[in-house]
């Protein structure tokens, strides 16, 4: 009704994907302002299309789709995984072996690249309902042990089976960021080179972003979808209270392992986009701090929510580059001796004798930038987690439910 927008009259309007008309104009503006980025168009936000931020805004897409799957099984199912980096790694070196070329110590086929992606996710998946029998029968910590073991036997397999990864440390190349129906030699996409797309010059990550951004709208939009339908329903109640869904009929064992399975497919997918779209990566990059990137994803943004995993992902892979300007902003403070020095000499150390917490040297006392990162995810999650367990999802909340209610308190 016109002035009520909370008040539904039957049950399809209340589930729709987007109920209110607010939430649709947002949708809209969101999406003809992640078209316009690689063009330069929009004031403000012109600075993003420089191929270094497109680049980074490719790999916070790519990030989207596999903290969407984490959120599945840990937000939608209530299920603790650390094993993300496992399946993302799985789902890498099925399209290297598939999409790859294949040279005396490697093993490639050569196909196209969506072939290798989808198969890469396909195979994750499979893994993922071959481990979720063991996973299912524990809980909690025990369940977080279980799949964080999955990561160190990943990373054993990955710098040990080197026909398919490549030696360790090195790693090996994928196959080209392209899209063909299936001969690489006929007409394709290619999303690895520079051109005109719409009659507009763009870089070759201005149209990786284009598609990338379609590719992520369609994972976003479907996992939205998924907590509409009976196994999303069945996932929620299994995570609000797990013995109450099953005196009502929810089969937990098939709900978890379904969870794992979706959440594996999204993990194997992610992992092919992103080394095929960066063409190199050693095995070592599969590690448990990737998986910890994503549980402060899903927790920083809002468990639970296709929101929270936007926004969760774009303040985590924006993070970096922050603290990096930031660095640097300062460090100029101090050469030019302006009225931020003092202040810029205390939280960055520039010389041998020199204190401060960030370290601009290679080595010696301080924090560098990596580490400085890792540092502040810690805090990040235990800030959240203490204070809005809602996330980034959850300070929105209270802003719109603010302005909804001024100029009354409550």
């Amino acid at each position: 009704m016109r002035g009520r927008p909370l008040l539904y009259v039957d049950y399809e309007a209340e589930q729709s994907l987007f109920p209110t008309n607010a939430q649709k104009a947002l949708v809209v503006i969101g999406a003809l302002l992640a078209i316009s980025v690689p063009f330069g168009v929009v004031p403000g936000m012109r600075f993003m299309a420089s191929p270094g931020w497109l680049q980074l805004l490719v790999i916070a897409l790519i990030f989207m789709i596999g903290a969407a799957g984490l959120n599945i099984v840990t937000g939608m199912a209530g299920q603790v995984s650390l094993g993300h980096a496992f399946f993302m790694g799985i789902g890498a070196y099925t399209t290297a072996a598939l999409s790859g070329s294949p040279t005396e110590a490697l093993w490639g086929l050569e196909l196209p690249m969506w072939l290798g992606v989808l198969a890469g996710g396909l195979i994750a998946a499979a893994v993922g309902i071959l481990v979720a029998p063991t996973a299912v029968r524990v809980r909690g910590l025990y369940l977080a042990i279980v799949t964080l073991g999955l990561v160190f036997i990943g990373q054993h397999l990955f710098r040990n089976w080197n026909q398919v990864a490549g030696i360790p440390e090195l790693g090996r190349d994928w196959g080209p960021f392209q899209l063909a129906l299936w001969d690489i030699d006929g007409p394709r996409i290619d999303l690895s080179s520079d051109g005109e797309w719409f009659g507009v010059f763009l870089p070759s990550e201005g149209k990786s972003f284009l598609f990338m951004l379609v590719v992520t709208a369609i994972f976003l939009l479907a996992a939205k979808n998924l907590a509409r339908t009976r196994i999303g329903r069945s996932f929620a109640a299994i995570r609000d209270r797990d013995i109450a869904a099953e005196v009502m009929g929810v089969n937990e064992s098939r709900a978890k392992t379904q969870a794992f399975a979706i959440s594996s497919f999204y993990a194997g997918v992610a992992g092919a986009l992103y080394a095929t779209f960066l063409g190199f990566l050693p095995p070592e990059q599969w590690s448990l701090f990737l998986s910890v990137q994503f549980i402060a994803i899903v927790l920083i943004g809002g468990a639970g929510t296709v929101v929270g995993v936007v926004l969760g992902t774009l303040f985590i892979q924006l993070l970096p580059r922050i603290v990096e300007n930031s660095t640097d902003f300062l460090s100029h403070q101090i050469e030019a001796d302006t009225w931020l020095a003092p202040l810029a000499d205390i939280v960055i150390k520039t010389g041998s004798g020199d204190f401060g917490v960030l370290s601009l040297e290679a080595a010696g006392a301080g924090l560098s930038i990596f580490q400085a990162n890792t540092v502040i995810y810690g805090l990040l999650i235990a800030v959240f987690l203490i204070f809005e367990p809602l996330g980034l999802y959850g300070i929105w909340l209270r802003i719109r439910n603010y302005w909804k209610g001024w100029p009354f308190s409550y």
